[in-house]
């Protein structure tokens, strides 16, 4: 056979082959579960990526909400151990440790249960490729919790129906090693101005608005996070403070991290850490969590 014709051949094999395997998809996903705790979902390629070292605090750390912290520990240690549990919904303030409390819980009752309970973050623009996403984890013998982090939605955004029959709806129901936690700053999830909007341009204004707010009702657990009280602003700057033995005295201590709180226009957990990187960066000090 002519060379020349011979190579031609093989490239448009190639071309073909090629073209074959664009049709098919991406290949079937292969999770190691052991390789981490935490993990983040990668639609693309319908892949958990490990997470090696996640960013995390210390359960611990997190002062100022010990009422939910509570609750939201003993939702997820049922649902490790096999119980019932909740789809949970953290709602309110911004920087009051929201999604910092999902993790540190996470870890918490990964280590002292001895459970082999994995977390799984899915980003706000992937939530439409849930249905994918629970079609692998059924199928697995691990107990997960998905975590979506700032969860909210715009006017005309219709992923919010993938996320109300990944929760509760569809034929199959989310299954029983699967459990959704989500922090958002919105209780409904929606604007004010998206539900007024469908209400006033329905055919039935209360079923349209029933329709955006039923989403909230799919997490069966809605704990609240408020603003930061001074006394609770200053219980996290002394946690802080004791857990890096930062050793300053406390009264500059509470003037410093007040001050600091004034200069940021208000208190929050998340102001409180910031407060305690600058110090330690200027006493020169380790920040290990």
């Amino acid at each position: 056979m002519d060379p020349e014709l011979n190579q031609r051949l093989l490239v448009e094999v190639k071309r073909l082959a090629d073209a074959l395997d664009r049709l098919a998809g991406p290949p079937p996903a292969v999770n190691d579960w052991s390789s981490a705790d935490c993990f983040v979902w990668v639609p693309a390629n319908q892949r958990l990526q490990p997470v090696p070292r996640p960013n995390r605090v210390a359960l611990s750390l997190i002062r100022g909400v010990d009422h939910v912290r509570d609750i939201l520990h003993e939702n997820t240690l049922r649902f490790a151990e096999g119980f019932p549990a909740n789809n949970v919904l953290l709602w309110g303030a911004r920087g009051m440790g929201k999604s910092s409390l999902v993790k540190a819980v996470h870890e918490d009752v990964r280590a002292s249960a001895g459970a082999s309970l994995k977390l799984v973050e899915v980003h706000r623009e992937d939530i439409s490729s849930l249905p994918a996403l629970l079609d692998i984890l059924k199928i697995s013998d691990q107990r997960v919790i998905l975590f979506c982090d700032d969860l909210s939605f715009d006017h005309d955004d219709t992923a919010y129906k993938s996320l109300k029959a990944a929760l509760d709806g569809g034929i199959e129901g989310r299954p029983d090693n699967v459990l959704f936690y989500a922090t958002s700053n919105r209780r409904h999830l929606l604007p004010r101005h998206m539900m007024e909007n469908e209400q006033s341009t329905a055919i039935n204004p209360s079923e349209a608005v029933e329709e955006k707010v039923s989403l909230s009702d799919r997490f069966g657990l809605w704990l609240g996070f408020h603003k930061c009280s001074q006394d609770d602003y200053l219980t996290m700057i002394d946690g802080y403070a004791d857990h890096f033995n930062l050793g300053l005295e406390q009264k500059a201590l509470h003037h410093e991290a007040l001050e600091w709180a004034t200069t940021r226009g208000g208190r929050s957990g998340r102001v409180a850490w910031q407060y305690i990187q600058d110090l330690a960066g200027r006493l020169r000090i380790p920040l290990k969590r």
